[in-house]
């Protein structure tokens, strides 16, 4: 008769190896996982740093972009203005070469008007170019076309 007994002495011995060694990877594998899913407190530390600065860099450049958008309105203000008082120069000085052209009486309030208002700035150009005139008392003041031409090259 053999004896089995060291045999299964031996194997009983090596199942509970297994098994323990089951149990301490199961053990050690979920401490890991539970270490790892935690971060360290200096870990925590600099994510929470590197959160409040991009949070503060998203808040600039929100703040700029609204500083950007409210100059850009205000210089769009600025132009409409700056384009709305040179029409209405043009427009002047326009009605004034027509009065001119169709020799409109001097004496008249709205011929006095325009001639007042636009004085300022038909002055420089005064006597630059000859007047033509017809014999039937038509005249182009050239000068005031010139200072039109000026006037529109100044607005660009």
């Amino acid at each position: 008769m053999v004896d089995n007994k060291l045999e299964l002495d031996e194997a009983r011995r090596a199942a509970e190896y297994e098994g323990i060694k089951s149990t301490v990877e199961s053990n050690v594998g979920s401490e890991i996982a539970a270490r790892a899913s935690t971060p360290a407190a200096s870990q925590s530390e600099s994510v929470e740093r590197m959160a409040d600065n991009m949070r503060r860099t998203a808040v600039d450049e929100v703040a700029e972009t609204h500083n950007e958008v409210v100059r850009g309105r205000t210089a769009a203000r600025v132009s409409q203005v700056i384009d709305y008082l040179f029409f209405l120069l043009y427009g002047l000085l326009t009605i004034r070469i027509l009065l001119e052209l169709f020799n409109a009486r001097e004496s008249a309030g709205f011929y006095r008007f325009i001639q007042a208002v636009t004085d300022p700035f038909y002055y420089p150009f005064r006597g630059l170019m000859r007047t033509f005139s017809t014999s039937d008392g038509f005249s182009v003041v050239l000068s005031l076309v010139v200072a039109v031409i000026v006037y529109m090259l100044l607005h660009l």
